[in-house]
């Protein structure tokens, strides 16, 4: 026999552990994800169960799209979290008419993505440049900074062993330890508020193993949708941006194969769906292309098979137990890194993609940010609402307004100006 040639059972042996290798693979793209995933819906009130189904089936419309070529994880997208807590408090909690935004915004992702494969990119980025992109970054963190303090104030020094802890290992970790800072923050605050007898392990004890998730139904209505659907302006740019550093890890320019409005298209109609069940909104998440650096293992697979494991999981009643029992505080202070990196991810946009800040640019930039910070503190602290009135009780401002006004403002001062291109 040829020293080259393998019986069946070897074949099968390596066959087996090929595979045992993508699934270990896969729980890293899991963890990954897991903890931003599931903190949306714990700080809007969603359900974190139904999130981890609608990123899961998510993720799987997304590679089917896109014929299965891009190593890509949609989660939850923290871009909504201002906008679905305003329309849960208009709605006196009820979370169906944020589920009606998302579901149009998700809509209006498809749309975009049909006009990209008609006219192209380059005219996108005339309307979205980066002087109305970047604000729209930094507003979504600055506007949730405050929640994330009011949350850290029911045990200030909770909320801080969390944060540094996250803070250390993000800065001083190294390889894959790096890439679960976060759920390692949470999870010595978790520790420590169980040292002191500050979690409520009744509602682990009581859930089910196994259960069905509180699905729901969007209820459509045409002021929460005005406030929900501008932000797809926001997350846009952030698309194009992810699928670019993903294509750049990979080796390959995924916006030209298999191109941007695939990309656009799988995202939309996982947004739908999400929409249609109960989630939040889900993105492209760059957490799980740092792993990729990492493992420089880009297979495709390997993200359908964290995908199912995130299916899976949604099914589990004693994880969303464990979830939901997750102190004020804990969640408080890992918040505050998250929304603090959402504004510095606006920053940097900025910079990257500006050359000159001449007066026009630099006048849209300050307007929105004016707009954006300016009418939700007001209206937080002095009960005085200023904006575009919806109806009788219901007005477009902050995130919403200064996206509306930037880009109209952009089009008056700056069309002639040339976007740099890196």
């Amino acid at each position: 026999m040829s020293r080259n040639a393998h019986t069946p059972k070897e074949n099968e042996n390596g066959k087996v552990l090929k595979i045992s290798r993508k699934i270990i693979l896969a729980i890293q793209h899991l963890i990954a994800m897991f903890g931003a995933t599931v903190l949306v819906p714990i700080l809007t009130g969603l359900d974190p169960s139904v999130a981890l189904i609608a990123a899961g089936v998510g993720t799987l419309i997304f590679h089917l799209c896109t014929k299965g070529k891009v190593p890509v994880f949609l989660g939850s997208s923290f871009a909504f979290i201002p906008v679905i807590i305003t329309v849960r408090e208009m709605y006196n909690g009820d979370l169906t008419y944020a589920q009606g935004g998302i579901v149009v915004a998700g809509f209006i992702y498809v749309i975009v993505s049909l006009f990209i494969k008609k006219i192209g990119i380059d005219r996108i980025k005339k309307i979205l440049p980066p002087q109305v992109i970047g604000p729209m970054i930094m507003l979504i963190g600055l506007n949730l900074i405050p929640v994330a303090i009011d949350m850290s104030r029911v045990k200030i020094w909770v909320a801080a062993i969390t944060l540094c802890t996250a803070l250390i290992i993000t800065i001083k970790g190294t390889g894959f330890f790096k890439q679960i800072a976060i759920l390692c923050g949470v999870f010595v605050g978790y520790i420590v508020c169980l040292a002191i007898g500050f979690v409520d392990t009744s509602i682990i004890s009581e859930a089910a193993i196994v259960s069905i998730p509180e699905f729901a139904l969007p209820t459509f209505d045409i002021a929460a949708i005005l406030i929900i659907a501008p932000v797809v302006l926001a997350v846009f740019m952030e698309h194009i941006g992810d699928i670019t550093t993903n294509g750049q890890v990979v080796g390959k320019d995924f916006i030209k194969d298999p191109g941007l409005n695939r990309t656009l298209l799988g995202d939309g109609l996982a947004t739908l769906f999400a929409g249609f069940i109960g989630g939040p909104a889900n993105t492209t998440y760059s957490e799980n292309t740092g792993v990729l650096a990492i493992t420089k293992n880009y297979d495709p697979l390997i993200l359908r098979i964290t995908a199912i494991f995130a299916i899976i999981l949604g099914f589990v009643a004693k994880v969303g137990g464990v979830l939901r029992s997750i102190p004020v505080p804990v969640m408080g202070g890992i918040s505050l890194m998250l929304f603090t990196m959402i504004a510095l991810i606006g920053v940097k946009n900025m910079k990257n993609n500006i050359e000159k800040y001449d007066a026009g640019i630099i006048i849209v930039i300050a307007t929105m940010l004016i707009i954006g910070l300016g009418t939700t503190y007001l209206q937080k602290y002095t009960g005085i609402s200023l904006g575009i009135p919806v109806n009788k009780d219901v007005m477009i401002s902050g995130l919403s307004l200064a996206a509306i006004v930037g880009i109209i403002l952009n089009v008056i001062l700056n069309r002639n100006k040339p976007i740099k291109n890196n």
